[in-house]
């Protein structure tokens, strides 16, 4: 029995959606208007959705941008925030879109996971050939890189005070961690949190007692990390590449897990049929509030490095 078998199973997750995605990712929970929203990157759509009976999710919205969707964030007054492959794109409420312009360059490569900030900044990472990037995006448009060395920017999150912001580079298999000042946004020297084993971490989440839940692609599974480091508990999900878990509903108490289809063969589907779907489980652990994005059209290209 390998060590990851060793740890306790945290709830039997149950099929939300009764469609399948190529890559789902970066499911937020909308606390104002009570909705899922995720991505499916390469098909460049974002979704919408309300929780019925049983943990289901219900597919309200299905909205299509220009290239890639690879994250999306929300504001209070229900903007959408979406990274597309080299510009970031505002749905406003009346459904139109703006795009910004190109941020980053490169055919092979696209912006990855990203989330607003305590203060409301939008941090997205960047995947491609390397090196990779960590970018956050200022109230003001201007972006600053926070990290130019990753093989895969992938998963964010930050503790409950927002003093601690976690990032993944999912090549090296790492998770990072560094203080964040929540309100100026100034961050302290990266450190490595965490290095994963088995699977490759991807998406994350943070739970009210400043555990990280965090995707294993590759693996199937969905793990609880102590703020010591320590994997607590699992929940196993019948799809090998789970992307990204967050936890949503009013009380912040049903984790909801994306799978993704991208890399396998049909031999693979059919050994895993399920996969691609979004999945929902009660775990027992509440989630923190989640951060809203605070602006309200896409921001500039003017690069500065960190201090």
């Amino acid at each position: 029995m390998s060590a990851l078998e060793r740890v306790p199973l945290l709830g039997v997750p149950r099929v939300a959606t009764p469609i399948s995605h190529h890559l789902g990712e970066g499911p937020v929970w909308d606390p104002i208007r009570g909705r899922v929203l995720w991505v499916d990157i390469t098909a460049g759509v974002v979704y919408a959705a309300r929780f019925s009976y049983g943990g289901a999710i219900e597919i309200e919205e299905r909205v299509a941008f220009p290239d890639v969707a690879a994250a999306v964030a929300v504001s209070a007054t229900g903007e959408w925030l979406v990274a597309g492959a080299h510009r970031l794109c505002v749905r406003h409420r009346d459904g139109s879109i703006t795009t910004g312009p190109d941020l980053i360059d490169g055919a092979d490569r696209r912006f990855n996971d990203g989330k607003p900030d305590p203060a409301g900044r939008f941090l997205v990472g960047t995947k491609g050939p390397g090196p990779e990037l960590l970018l956050r995006l200022g109230a003001d448009g201007r972006a600053t890189v926070l990290d130019g060395d990753l093989g895969l920017s992938n998963g964010l999150a930050w503790t409950s005070d927002g003093r601690t912001l976690y990032s993944i580079d999912t090549t090296s298999r790492r998770i990072h961690a560094r203080s964040y000042d929540p309100v100026s946004g100034t961050t302290g020297e990266r450190r490595v949190f965490l290095e994963v084993d088995a699977g490759f971490p991807d998406g994350m989440t943070t739970d009210t007692e400043d555990h990280l839940w965090v995707a294993l692609w590759g693996q199937g599974c969905v793990v609880r990390i102590s703020p010591d480091g320590e994997i607590v508990g699992r929940v196993d999900v019948p799809a090998p590449h789970t992307s990204c878990p967050v936890f949503a509903g009013p009380d912040l108490d049903t984790l909801v897990i994306t799978t993704a289809t991208e890399g396998m063969t049909r031999e693979d589907i059919a050994a895993h049929p399920l996969s691609g779907r979004l999945f929902t489980v009660r775990t027992g652990h509440r989630g923190i509030a989640p951060h809203l994005w605070a602006g309200t059209r896409p921001p500039t290209t003017s690069l500065e490095e960190t201090a």
